[in-house]
């Protein structure tokens, strides 16, 4: 399944208005699957952990712009929505820093 792992400082809902017409939202409409209430964190720090830890099964795609330019839409992840729960667990716990997620089994595994 595809999920945008992102972070946001506001609601989501709000984030994604006009997904549909947004070349980082691969111009469509999509569903809030999930969302995580994380207190006392960089939020940038937080994001560019998660998308290391899903990096093996980041979505390698390029869309065109309204002009014509390609982007390169990087927080999508072809990862079961399970393993972002255990993601987000482990970081809760303070042991993410050494998992990667493995799509050749479906799991985060130490490094």
């Amino acid at each position: 399944m595809l999920h945008k792992i992102g972070v946001t400082g506001g609601s989501v809902e709000a984030r994604i208005v006009g997904a549909a017409k947004a070349e980082t939202y691969l111009l469509a409409e999509g569903e809030v699957m999930a969302t995580y209430e994380l207190f006392n964190i960089n939020r940038k720090k937080f994001e560019r952990l998660m998308h290391r830890v899903f990096e093996p099964a980041r979505l390698e795609i390029s869309i065109p712009d309204r002009f014509g330019n390609p982007v390169e839409p990087r927080e999508w992840f072809l990862v079961p929505p399970f393993v972002i729960d255990q993601a987000i667990e482990k970081f809760r716990e303070g042991g993410i820093g050494d998992f990667v997620y493995d799509p050749s089994i479906g799991m985060l595994i130490e490094r």
